[in-house]
């Protein structure tokens, strides 16, 4: 009987609630407005930056958590004396095979090691070109970088052996070079010599180049096509030739990459440190940059944190103002309503009718906040990736924390301006003009 009378009484609140904030309709909505902009503000905030980490820890990611990326840099004092030279200049630097062999037998834990050369040159099929990285490399390569084959085959030991004419074109370079028609098959030129095409790769999300990580001048090419690292030595030597205004510079370049694989994610930094110490001794001009990617990914798991937080707190100073003006507007309620809090208060109405009273509107406002918040905060990151291309992940528990704490911004609220209500005298307050 008393739970039936409480839950009546409840009812009776929340009817009367809904009655009073209707009367004042725009108010009302003004109010709830401060909270909405602050739940939406929380999700799109959160979605945004959990977009933007996934896409740098899938990055990451695609280099291998147990991979150690080495690649060849330039050194600043060769780079100035090819300057001041105005005809030609042989620059000899990075990574030789001789520090593959010493890795594999000095360094514990190495299982695989993967070394490419690069060369930027044009591409041609007929009439269509490209500018392209053609990247000397081993068949393990689509292994190691996390890189699958979408149509045909990688080139295998067989054709490493045979020093054949093969290649494996990406994604893209495809899309340039045989726009309506398969290249399976097809021969494309480089130079004078012609390669077969015996696969393309699956497009990739990203994928770390030798002069990306260095930070060469020459950026590298969008396009990537493949061949086995024998055919490149043999058809391009160990001289690469660049050709400038008034100069020609020769670079000696043996390899510009090496990836090695540990055996096990412990082993990784212990290893990284290991490689670190052999190269050290055996280059003295630094002519070699290393990149260890799961160092990487500890960093920017410890940046999106960084960057929850920081959103976290915008968007909860947001939810702060919305429910600082929650409670300026239940205070003018309160005093508007002196009258009637008297009159309630005089026809046997409790305190703690009132505190209820009070409360259930204020929880009112900021429960209808709170879900058209959500609603437009799940609504605005599909907007912004269909409209600016960026990722963007709503995950499960940001709505429910927004609405959450909306919930509770109108409780903590609105308690203050519900005690002011019940705390008030009866007497005076049916005075009250």
């Amino acid at each position: 009987m008393i739970h039936g009378f409480n839950l009546t009484s409840l009812k009776r609140t929340v009817r009367l609630g809904i009655r009073s904030l209707w009367l004042h309709r725009l108010r009302s909505l003004l109010t709830a407005l401060g909270i909405v902009f602050g739940v939406c503000s929380v999700i799109a905030m959160l979605a945004i930056g959990e977009g933007a980490s996934y896409e740098a820890q899938e990055q990451i990611k695609n280099l291998g958590s147990q991979n150690i990326i080495i690649s060849s840099i330039k050194p600043a004092d060769d780079q100035k004396a090819s300057d001041r030279n105005s005809q030609s200049y042989v620059l000899q630097y990075g990574l030789t095979y001789q520090d593959v062999q010493r890795i594999r037998a000095t360094i514990p834990g190495v299982t695989v090691v993967l070394p490419s050369r690069v060369i930027r040159d044009y591409v041609w099929n007929i009439s269509h070109r490209v500018d392209c990285d053609i990247v000397g490399t081993v068949p393990w390569y689509p292994t190691m970088r996390n890189q699958r084959v979408a149509r045909g085959r990688f080139f295998n030991d067989k054709d490493m052996d045979g020093d054949t004419s093969v290649c494996v074109l990406s994604a893209d370079m495809v899309r340039a070079l045989f726009p309506l028609e398969s290249p399976l098959g097809k021969d494309v030129r480089v130079g004078g010599e012609y390669y077969k095409v015996i696969g393309v790769m699956e497009p990739a999300a990203y994928e770390a180049k030798p002069d990306e990580m260095s930070g060469d001048d020459a950026k590298p090419a969008a396009h990537r096509m493949f061949i086995p690292l024998e055919t490149a030595r043999s058809r391009y030597g160990e001289v690469l030739v660049r050709r400038r205004s008034g100069s020609i510079e020769a670079e000696r370049v043996e390899l510009h990459e090496l990836t090695v694989k540990v055996n096990a994610l412990a082993e990784v930094t212990s290893a990284a440190d290991a490689i670190k110490a052999v190269l050290q001794r055996n280059h003295p001009k630094k002519d070699y940059q290393m990149v260890v990617p799961l160092e990487l990914l500890k960093r920017a798991e410890r940046t999106k944190q960084i960057f929850n937080i920081v959103l976290g707190s915008i968007a909860a100073i947001s939810l702060l103002v919305g429910g600082i003006g929650i409670m300026n507007i239940m205070l003018a309620s309160v005093t508007e309503r002196t009258r009637e809090i008297g009159i309630r208060r005089a026809l046997g109405a409790r305190r703690r009718d009132i505190v209820v009273q009070f409360l259930v509107e204020t929880v009112i406002l900021s429960g209808t906040g709170g879900i058209l918040g959500v609603a437009l905060g799940v609504i605005i990151p599909f907007i912004v990736s269909h409209a600016a291309g960026m990722k963007t992940i709503v995950t499960f528990w940001a709505p429910v924390l927004a609405f959450t704490i909306s919930a509770l911004v109108g409780v903590i609220f609105g308690i203050y301006p519900a005690l002011r209500a019940a705390k008030m005298d009866p007497v005076e307050a049916l005075r009250h003009e």
